[in-house]
């Protein structure tokens, strides 16, 4: 059976595919048993080295909670803060005023060049010189101060493009309305613009939360994976058990924050088909989410 992007595959074709899927299958098994030889000739695999995950509660108490702890704080706090930055600078870059689009593109683009490894040692050796925080807590505020900078920017380009995927329409219908620009922005715009921008929002949340680990590495903020060094020392020469456990909670983290983000896209698409029809049967025009074209026909 054909279909429009391509033909349908003939008797070769389909030999062909399963003698790939073959071969790929054979060649990812030599690897995995490749990967797992290698750790057990290091005893790597020993349950000594993996006994203390799974018999005691120590190395979660001590080192793998506090460590999350520290991570989602600075995730937290870096996320409330980096999307309305990220809002205002988005709505900033579209504004017909000159003054104010120029210095909002500007900050963007500078925040957004620069790695934001290098934006917390900067926020360290700032808050180090010029202020009086106290020193254990200067790490999570140099860590915050460099993930707000650099994901603000994003974020604030993140909306700039989520704005105009939205059809010229919309705008125009609020101006007929004699709605002003903020107004249109605020009520019309943004409302809409939320569900195609709330995937790109939530993996640069999962960079967010990864990007903790920088911190960790560099001015010793004790988030989740500098746990890694200290567990290594107390239990032994296990380092490839804890940072096997370490990615297995970063999965699980990330996971359940994708897994929301879904779960909260298609509750938005589902409420906004609902409110797509006025009760005499006439579809709305002013406010109708354009973008939302599930099955095939724009709501």
């Amino acid at each position: 059976m054909s279909s429009v992007l391509y033909d349908a595959q003939g008797p070769r074709a389909k030999q062909r595919n399963i003698l790939y899927t073959v071969l790929f299958v054979l060649c990812a098994a030599a690897v995995v048993w490749w990967v797992y030889d290698g750790l057990a000739e290091k005893h790597q695999l020993d349950w000594i080295k993996w006994k203390p995950f799974f018999t005691s509660s120590q190395p979660w108490e001590t080192y793998i909670w506090p460590g999350l702890q520290s991570t989602l704080k600075a995730a937290f706090f870096a996320l409330i803060i980096a999307l309305p930055l990220g809002a205002l600078f988005g709505v900033g870059r579209l504004s017909d005023h000159r003054w104010v689009r120029v210095p909002a593109g500007v900050v963007v683009e500078f925040f957004r060049a620069i790695p934001v490894l290098i934006l917390m040692i900067i926020a360290n050796a700032v808050y180090s010189e010029y202020t009086n925080i106290n020193t254990d807590d200067r790490p999570l505020y140099a860590v915050v101060t460099g993930l707000v900078l650099y994901n603000a920017s994003v974020l604030a380009e993140i909306v700039r493009a989520g704005i105009h995927t939205l059809p010229k329409g919309q705008g125009e219908a609020a101006k007929a309305l004699g709605m002003r620009k903020g107004q249109t922005m605020v009520f019309v715009l943004l409302p809409q613009a939320v569900t195609a921008m709330l995937p790109a929002i939530v993996s640069q949340l999962v960079v967010i939360v990864k990007d903790t680990a920088l911190g960790g590495a560099v001015m010793t903020f004790p988030e989740l994976l500098a746990s890694v060094r200290p567990m290594a020392a107390n239990y032994g020469a296990n380092t490839i058990a804890c940072f096997t456990v370490i990615a297995l909670i970063y999965l699980l983290v990330n996971f359940a924050l994708t897994s929301f983000a879904s779960w909260l896209e298609r509750w938005l698409r589902r409420n906004k088909k609902g409110k797509g029809t006025a009760p005499g049967g006439a579809p709305e025009t002013v406010g109708t989410p354009s973008l939302v074209v599930d099955d095939g026909r724009a709501v």
